[in-house]
Protein backbone atom coordinates (compact mmCIF):
# COMPACT_ATOMS: atom_id res chain seq x y z
CA UNK A 1 0.00 0.00 0.00
CA UNK A 2 2.92 2.42 0.82
CA UNK A 3 4.55 1.70 -2.09
CA UNK A 4 1.43 2.62 -4.30
CA UNK A 5 1.11 5.83 -2.25
CA UNK A 6 4.88 6.53 -3.29
CA UNK A 7 4.11 5.85 -7.05
CA UNK A 8 1.36 8.26 -6.75
CA UNK A 9 3.59 11.23 -5.24
CA UNK A 10 6.23 10.46 -7.66
CA UNK A 11 3.98 10.76 -10.46
CA UNK A 12 2.34 14.01 -9.24
CA UNK A 13 6.07 15.35 -8.80
CA UNK A 14 6.94 14.24 -12.95
CA UNK A 15 3.95 16.09 -14.04
CA UNK A 16 4.50 19.43 -12.11
CA UNK A 17 7.78 19.06 -13.43
CA UNK A 18 6.05 18.41 -16.85
CA UNK A 19 3.71 21.73 -16.00
CA UNK A 20 6.87 24.07 -15.00
CA UNK A 21 9.19 23.28 -18.38
CA UNK A 22 5.55 24.04 -20.47
CA UNK A 23 4.96 27.05 -18.63
CA UNK A 24 9.14 28.26 -19.11
CA UNK A 25 8.09 27.57 -22.76
CA UNK A 26 4.82 29.93 -23.14
CA UNK A 27 6.74 32.20 -20.98
CA UNK A 28 9.51 32.51 -23.90
CA UNK A 29 7.03 32.80 -26.87
CA UNK A 30 7.09 35.64 -29.09
CA UNK A 31 5.38 39.01 -29.13
CA UNK A 32 1.88 40.31 -29.23
CA UNK A 33 1.90 41.38 -32.79
CA UNK A 34 1.66 39.65 -36.05
CA UNK A 35 2.11 40.12 -39.71
CA UNK A 36 0.70 38.50 -42.25
CA UNK A 37 0.53 39.34 -46.32
CA UNK A 38 -2.11 37.61 -48.98
CA UNK A 39 -5.14 37.64 -47.01
CA UNK A 40 -8.13 40.34 -46.48
CA UNK A 41 -9.55 41.86 -43.71
CA UNK A 42 -12.67 38.64 -44.03
CA UNK A 43 -10.06 36.25 -43.65
CA UNK A 44 -8.72 37.66 -40.94
CA UNK A 45 -11.93 38.29 -38.91
CA UNK A 46 -12.99 34.55 -39.83
CA UNK A 47 -9.26 33.14 -38.60
CA UNK A 48 -9.64 35.36 -35.82
CA UNK A 49 -13.46 33.91 -34.76
CA UNK A 50 -12.44 30.56 -35.33
CA UNK A 51 -9.40 30.03 -32.79
CA UNK A 52 -11.32 32.45 -30.14
CA UNK A 53 -14.53 30.11 -30.83
CA UNK A 54 -12.44 27.03 -30.37
CA UNK A 55 -10.97 28.16 -27.11
CA UNK A 56 -14.43 29.13 -25.37
CA UNK A 57 -14.41 32.69 -26.30
CA UNK A 58 -17.81 33.91 -27.00
CA UNK A 59 -17.47 36.64 -29.65
CA UNK A 60 -18.68 40.24 -28.71
CA UNK A 61 -17.93 42.06 -31.50
CA UNK A 62 -16.41 40.91 -35.09
CA UNK A 63 -15.90 44.02 -38.05
CA UNK A 64 -13.41 44.00 -40.64
CA UNK A 65 -13.92 47.74 -41.46
CA UNK A 66 -13.45 48.68 -37.97
CA UNK A 67 -10.40 46.26 -37.69
CA UNK A 68 -11.48 44.71 -34.22
CA UNK A 69 -12.37 41.45 -33.38
CA UNK A 70 -13.59 41.61 -29.21
CA UNK A 71 -14.81 38.91 -27.26
CA UNK A 72 -16.70 38.74 -23.78
CA UNK A 73 -15.45 37.86 -20.74
CA UNK A 74 -14.57 34.15 -20.12
CA UNK A 75 -14.17 32.71 -17.03
CA UNK A 76 -10.76 30.73 -16.36
CA UNK A 77 -10.50 27.15 -16.71
CA UNK A 78 -9.97 25.15 -13.81
CA UNK A 79 -7.98 22.33 -13.08
CA UNK A 80 -10.62 19.86 -14.70
CA UNK A 81 -11.33 21.20 -17.61
CA UNK A 82 -8.58 19.79 -19.08
CA UNK A 83 -9.53 20.73 -22.78
CA UNK A 84 -9.08 24.37 -22.53
CA UNK A 85 -6.03 26.00 -22.99
CA UNK A 86 -6.81 30.12 -21.65
CA UNK A 87 -4.21 28.86 -18.33
CA UNK A 88 -0.86 28.92 -20.32
CA UNK A 89 1.26 28.12 -17.28
CA UNK A 90 0.89 26.47 -14.05
CA UNK A 91 0.96 29.89 -12.43
CA UNK A 92 -2.02 30.92 -14.43
CA UNK A 93 -3.87 27.18 -13.45
CA UNK A 94 -3.29 27.98 -9.44
CA UNK A 95 -4.58 31.40 -9.58
CA UNK A 96 -7.63 30.55 -11.58
CA UNK A 97 -8.48 27.57 -9.02
CA UNK A 98 -7.70 30.25 -6.02
CA UNK A 99 -9.48 33.57 -7.14
CA UNK A 100 -12.52 34.10 -9.54
CA UNK A 101 -10.76 35.02 -12.94
CA UNK A 102 -11.05 36.20 -15.82
CA UNK A 103 -10.10 36.98 -19.59
CA UNK A 104 -11.17 39.17 -22.77
CA UNK A 105 -9.43 39.30 -26.18
CA UNK A 106 -9.17 42.39 -28.26
CA UNK A 107 -7.27 41.77 -31.69
CA UNK A 108 -7.09 44.40 -33.45
CA UNK A 109 -5.92 44.75 -36.90
CA UNK A 110 -4.65 47.50 -40.12
CA UNK A 111 -2.97 47.55 -43.29
CA UNK A 112 0.56 48.29 -42.64
CA UNK A 113 3.30 48.01 -45.71
CA UNK A 114 1.01 45.87 -47.80
CA UNK A 115 1.06 43.29 -44.53
CA UNK A 116 -1.90 43.08 -42.36
CA UNK A 117 -0.77 43.88 -38.52
CA UNK A 118 -2.56 41.99 -36.09
CA UNK A 119 -2.24 43.50 -32.21
CA UNK A 120 -3.47 40.94 -29.31
CA UNK A 121 -4.29 42.30 -26.34
CA UNK A 122 -5.48 39.80 -23.63
CA UNK A 123 -7.22 41.45 -20.27
CA UNK A 124 -6.71 39.88 -17.08
CA UNK A 125 -9.47 40.64 -14.04
CA UNK A 126 -10.27 38.79 -10.66
CA UNK A 127 -13.00 39.32 -8.66
CA UNK A 128 -12.74 41.26 -5.20
CA UNK A 129 -15.58 40.72 -2.60
CA UNK A 130 -15.02 43.04 0.00
CA UNK A 131 -15.37 40.97 3.46
CA UNK A 132 -17.52 41.57 6.58
CA UNK A 133 -16.35 42.02 10.22
CA UNK A 134 -15.68 39.64 12.77
CA UNK A 135 -15.96 39.90 16.37
CA UNK A 136 -13.95 37.29 17.18
CA UNK A 137 -12.04 34.33 15.31
CA UNK A 138 -14.45 31.87 16.44
CA UNK A 139 -17.28 33.90 14.09
CA UNK A 140 -14.53 33.62 10.81
CA UNK A 141 -16.63 31.81 8.85
CA UNK A 142 -18.72 34.85 8.55
CA UNK A 143 -15.65 37.03 6.50
CA UNK A 144 -17.45 36.46 3.19
CA UNK A 145 -21.18 35.52 3.88
CA UNK A 146 -23.65 35.15 6.29
CA UNK A 147 -22.80 31.58 6.99
CA UNK A 148 -23.57 29.62 10.03
CA UNK A 149 -20.74 27.10 11.33
CA UNK A 150 -22.80 23.64 10.51
CA UNK A 151 -23.19 25.20 6.78
CA UNK A 152 -20.84 27.39 4.59
CA UNK A 153 -23.13 29.20 2.29
CA UNK A 154 -21.57 31.56 0.18
CA UNK A 155 -24.26 34.72 -0.06
CA UNK A 156 -23.29 38.23 -0.31
CA UNK A 157 -24.97 41.38 1.73
CA UNK A 158 -26.67 43.76 -0.55
CA UNK A 159 -23.32 45.97 0.26
CA UNK A 160 -21.49 43.59 -0.57
CA UNK A 161 -22.69 43.11 -3.73
CA UNK A 162 -22.49 46.75 -4.49
CA UNK A 163 -18.86 47.29 -3.62
CA UNK A 164 -18.03 43.90 -5.43
CA UNK A 165 -15.68 44.89 -8.42
CA UNK A 166 -13.04 43.16 -10.71
CA UNK A 167 -9.67 44.55 -10.42
CA UNK A 168 -7.36 44.83 -13.92
CA UNK A 169 -4.43 42.95 -13.33
CA UNK A 170 -1.53 42.42 -16.01
CA UNK A 171 -2.10 41.58 -19.34
CA UNK A 172 -1.79 37.91 -20.37
CA UNK A 173 1.06 38.24 -22.87
CA UNK A 174 1.89 34.41 -23.49
CA UNK A 175 -2.29 33.94 -24.34
CA UNK A 176 -2.16 36.41 -26.54
CA UNK A 177 1.24 35.06 -28.55
CA UNK A 178 -0.74 31.69 -28.87
CA UNK A 179 -3.54 33.24 -29.61
CA UNK A 180 -1.30 34.73 -33.02
CA UNK A 181 0.15 31.85 -33.33
CA UNK A 182 -2.94 29.71 -34.20
CA UNK A 183 -4.51 32.74 -35.97
CA UNK A 184 -1.32 32.72 -38.50
CA UNK A 185 -1.54 28.63 -38.51
CA UNK A 186 -5.18 28.99 -39.32
CA UNK A 187 -4.80 31.66 -41.97
CA UNK A 188 -1.93 29.39 -43.77
CA UNK A 189 -4.22 26.54 -44.12
CA UNK A 190 -6.79 28.27 -45.82
CA UNK A 191 -4.31 29.65 -47.63
CA UNK A 192 -3.26 26.28 -48.92
CA UNK A 193 -6.76 24.72 -49.25
CA UNK A 194 -7.39 27.75 -51.34
CA UNK A 195 -4.42 26.97 -53.56
CA UNK A 196 -5.22 23.05 -53.80
CA UNK A 197 -8.54 24.18 -55.16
Amino acid sequence: MHRLQGLGVLALLVSMVFFAGCAGRLASTPGTTLHVGDVNAADVVGAARTVLSRMSFAIDKADPNAGIVRTKPLAAAQFFEVWRSDNTSLADGLEANLHSVRRSVELDFARDRGQWRIDCTVRVQRLSVPGEEVASVSQAYRIHSRSDPDLQTFVLTPAQRAQMTWIDLDNDEALAAVILQRIEKQLTQRRGEEEAS
